[in-house]
């Protein structure tokens, strides 16, 4: 029993230190006024879902798609990259971004879609291997963006986080207690050097746009 006990008490020191040090080693690079972010060529959006399960709005999702247009709009950006999950028939989280933003007055051509965003560590890392840009602006709440911003200091990618608006402690419970354990896993990737499952063909952001004005 002792030695049970002692393992718990070990793996919740683990949790703590995992969680505390994701915070701090960020806390510097993330942004909550708009004034303060570094002008970036792209900015990313990390994905979630525009719907709950019931059918509501999802505050997540609308929060981080007016954060992207309120860069964009304000010059902070150029071009914004919607990283999200499109594993499943009639769920695409990309596209649902992508017509948010249209929605808000960002064009078409300046939206790439990145359709291999399952995870955090997928988003980050193809931002670099598949659209061959290695400094770049996050976007989500606080405690997405610190975990994000986490993944690209270790992948030696210059990031900046601009904070979206964040949902109220009962609405985000839940995504609250499992973000403890995904900071866990964060660790655990680093210490085996995980990778995307999928790659693919490199983009290369507004090269078109460039050749369109050429021509």
């Amino acid at each position: 029993m002792l030695g049970i006990g002692l393992l718990g008490i070990a793996l919740l020191l683990f949790i703590w230190w995992a969680n505390a040090q994701v915070s701090s080693s960020t806390k510097n690079q993330l942004f909550d006024e708009i004034d303060q972010v570094p002008h970036h060529k792209v900015g990313m959006v990390l994905g979630t879902s525009k719907y709950l399960n019931g059918g509501q709005l999802n505050y997540y999702f609308t929060y981080r798609i007016e954060a992207a247009a309120e860069l964009y709009h304000a010059g902070k950006i150029d071009f914004i990259v919607v990283s999200g999950d499109n594993s499943r028939e009639n769920y695409n989280e990309p596209k649902d971004m992508e017509e948010a933003l249209i929605e808000r007055g960002v064009p078409k051509d300046h939206i790439y879609l990145d359709y291999a965003g399952f995870r955090t560590l997928d988003s980050v890392y193809r931002m670099q291997a598949i659209f061959n840009e290695d400094a770049f602006t996050i976007i989500s709440q606080p405690f997405h963006n610190e975990r994000a911003v986490y993944i690209a200091n270790h992948l030696n990618l210059q990031t900046v986080g601009f904070n979206a608006q964040d949902v109220t402690r009962k609405y985000g419970f839940k995504t609250l207690l499992r973000e403890k354990f995904a900071r866990v896993k964060v660790i655990l990737d680093h210490f085996i050097d995980k990778k995307p499952k999928y790659l693919g063909p490199q983009i290369l952001i507004g090269e078109g746009l460039k050749q369109e004005k050429v021509e």
